[in-house]
């Protein structure tokens, strides 16, 4: 992969993951541009170096990298997870990131339709749903509290 290459999908993932943070941000959450921002970029980075490391030795295992960054991530979203009051908060929060994550590996391997598409509707879950569940599905009452 040429060092051009390697900005386009690490700008894609900036902006894709500034796009879920922003959302994030606005809406006040622990987890909010800055921290998007890097998941993806992290991600994006180390799913290039991955490919990186097969085209120099020939016997690396990129997915080694990807199973790797998944469990991290998983560690980071456990972390934003809360329980208290009888209530459990954070769990959009972790799945943002997830997601966020996901996002990012698709820019580093150079998927950027599918990193696009995913980014918007993640944007829609984000956005519309809320507002959608609050209108239809009256059963839950601590809806803001994700």
């Amino acid at each position: 992969m040429s060092d051009l290459a390697a900005m386009i999908n690490l700008t894609l993932a900036f902006i894709f993951g500034g796009l879920i943070g922003f959302v994030r941000e606005k809406e006040g959450k622990t987890a909010g541009l800055r921290t998007h921002i890097l998941v993806s970029l992290g991600s994006c980075l180390l799913m290039i170096l991955s490919a990186q490391m097969l085209q120099l030795s020939g016997m690396a295992d990129p997915g080694r990298i990807a199973a790797g960054l998944i469990t991290g991530i998983g560690f980071i979203g456990a972390g934003a997870i809360v329980q208290g009051g009888g209530s459990v908060m954070g769990l959009t929060t972790a799945a943002s990131l997830w997601v966020t994550s996901a996002i990012g590996m698709a820019c580093g391997s150079g998927y950027y339709l599918a990193a696009t598409f995913t980014t918007i509707l993640t944007l829609f879950v984000l956005q519309s749903l809320r507002w959608l569940e609050s209108k239809i599905i009256k059963s839950k009452p601590h809806m803001e509290k994700d």
